[in-house]
C-alpha cells in the first residue's frame, strides 16, 4: 500500500509539472534531441499533445532525479550537485525549489554572482516566500561587499519585499540598514537596524553596527543605551563572542570620551573574556588604561603591555600597530621597564 501511495505522488508531481508543459516550453524553449524529433511521425493534434506530455514526463523525471543527486552530493561534492542543479533547472525552469537548492550550493561555494542571478529567478517564480527575497538581497550584500559597491542600491528593494512578505525575518530588516548607510541614507539606517533589534533582541551582531552609527551622527546617549541592551540580552556563548567583544569596546571608547577612566576600564576588563587571538590590540588597550591610572597598575601593565610588544610589534603587523607600539615602548619605560 505505501508503495502505491509513492506512486500515487509521484503521479501527481508529474501531472502538476506538465499540466503547463506548452506553455512552458514556449516561453523557454527547451531543444529535443534530434533522432527524437525525427522518429515521431506526423500525426493529429492530440498525438501532438501526447508527445509533448510524455517528453515533458520525462524531463520533470529526469530533473527530480538530478535534485535528489545533488542532495546526496551536496556536502561532499558541492561542484558536482551544483551540476546536477543547473541541469534539473533546465530540465525543469518552473520549479523554484531546485532554484532554492541551487541557490544554497553557491552561497557554500561564495559565489555571490550566481547566487544572485538564481534568487532573482526564483524570486520571479514563487514572489511570496519572504526568505527567496531574503537571500536575493543577502546575495546582492555580498557583491558589494567584494567589490561591487552599487550593489548595496540593488540590495535595497528585494529586503523591503522580503519585509513586507514576511516582517519577522529580523535578518532582513538588519542587511536593509546596511544597504541604507553604504548609500547614505542614515535615518533610515537607524529605523532599519532598530527593527532587526526589535524582531530578535537576543541576534549579538545587530547591535554594534547601530550604536557605532549613533556614535558617527554624534548621539552618543543613544549608543550607550544600545550597548547596554545588548551586553544585557545577548548570551555569553560562542557565535556571540565577537560581538560582545565589540559591544564592550565601544563602551569602553564611550566612557573615554566621557572621561570615565573607572567605567573605561570596567567595560575593558569585561571584553576580555571575549577577547581572542583576532583582536591582538586588546593586550594595549588594556594594558595601556591599567598604565595609566593614578596609581597605575604597574604589575598588569606591563605583563599585557609586554605580550603586546611580543605578539605585534615585532611580528608581521608591527606596521599596522605602528602608533601603539610607540606608545607601549613609551609607556613601559614610564613604568620602569629598560
Amino acid at each position: 500500500m505505501f508503495r502505491q501511495l509513492s506512486s500515487l505522488r509521484s503521479s501527481a508531481i508529474l501531472l502538476l509539472a506538465c499540466a503547463g508543459c506548452g506553455a512552458e516550453r514556449r516561453a523557454q524553449p527547451i531543444q529535443a534531441p534530434v533522432v527524437a524529433v525525427a522518429a515521431v511521425p506526423k500525426a493529429e493534434p492530440e498525438a501532438n499533445t501526447s508527445v509533448a506530455e510524455s517528453a515533458c514526463r520525462r524531463d520533470v523525471t529526469r530533473a527530480l532525479e538530478l535534485a535528489h543527486h545533488g542532495d546526496q552530493t551536496v556536502k561532499i561534492n558541492v561542484e558536482g550537485a551544483i551540476s546536477d542543479y543547473t541541469s534539473a533547472a533546465q530540465l525543469h525552469p518552473t520549479d523554484h525549489r531546485i532554484l532554492w537548492k541551487l541557490a544554497w550550493a553557491y552561497e557554500k561555494t561564495e559565489q555571490w554572482s550566481q547566487l544572485a542571478a538564481t534568487m532573482t529567478r526564483a524570486t520571479e517564480l514563487a514572489p511570496h516566500f519572504g526568505n527567496y527575497w531574503f537571500k536575493l538581497g543577502f546575495a546582492w550584500i555580498m557583491v558589494a561587499e567584494a567589490g561591487d559597491k552599487d550593489a548595496f542600491e540593488r540590495a535595497k528593494l528585494p529586503l523591503e519585499k522580503c519585509i513586507e512578505r514576511d516582517p519577522n525575518i529580523a535578518e532582513c530588516h538588519y542587511l536593509l540598514g546596511q544597504a541604507q548607510q553604504w548609500t547614505d541614507d542614515e535615518e533610515a539606517a537607524l529605523a532599519a537596524y532598530s527593527a532587526a533589534i526589535q524582531h530578535d533582541p537576543r541576534q549579538g551582531y545587530f547591535y554594534p553596527p547601530l550604536a557605532e552609527l549613533y556614535l558617527a551622527l554624534g548621539l552618543p546617549q543613544q549608543a550607550e543605551a544600545v550597548l547596554k541592551e545588548g551586553t544585557r540580552l545577548v548570551e555569553s556563548s560562542g557565535k556571540h563572542r565577537s560581538n560582545l567583544y565589540a559591544m564592550y569596546v565601544l563602551q569602553a571608547q564611550l566612557a573615554q570620551r566621557k572621561g570615565d577612566l573607572s567605567a573605561q576600564l570596567k567595560a575593558l576588563e569585561n571584553a576580555q573574556n571575549y577577547a581572542d587571538d583576532l583582536h591582538p590590540e586588546f593586550a594595549f588597550n588594556l594594558g595601556a588604561t591599567y598604565a595609566v591610572m593614578d596609581p597605575p597598575k604597574k604589575e598588569q601593565a606591563i605583563r599585557l603591555l609586554n605580550q603586546f610588544t611580543k605578539r605585534v610589534c615585532r611580528g608581521g603587523a608591527a606596521m599596522k600597530y605602528k602608533e601603539q607600539c610607540e606608545i607601549a615602548a613609551s609607556l613601559m619605560q614610564r613604568l620602569g621597564v629598560p
